[in-house]
């Protein structure tokens, strides 16, 4: 259920048209392959992420890097910082 709410925020803060939720692999790249993201998607993804689930990211983060590899490790992310 998450992955599916992560899938739609996605595209609706990318104002990705032609994609659906189902057309996103869970598993896939975010940036370059994959979704082909680029940085300026991935700080509009990160500021909906902290005004939807209260998470800061440090842009420069190793760890930030890897939450943003795929929808799969956006999820775990959210997942676990909500049990904080």
């Amino acid at each position: 259920m998450l992955e599916l709410e992560v899938k739609q925020l996605i595209i609706d803060v990318l104002q990705l048209e032609d994609i659906t939720p189902e057309d996103i692999d869970s598993a896939e790249p975010l940036f370059v392959e994959g979704l082909g993201l680029d940085s300026i998607d991935a700080l509009e993804l990160g500021v909906a992420l902290q005004k939807r689930y209260g998470i800061s990211l440090s842009a420069d983060s190793e760890d930030t890097r890897r939450h943003f590899a795929s929808v799969q490790a956006l999820t775990a992310m959210i997942e676990s910082h909500r049990k904080k």
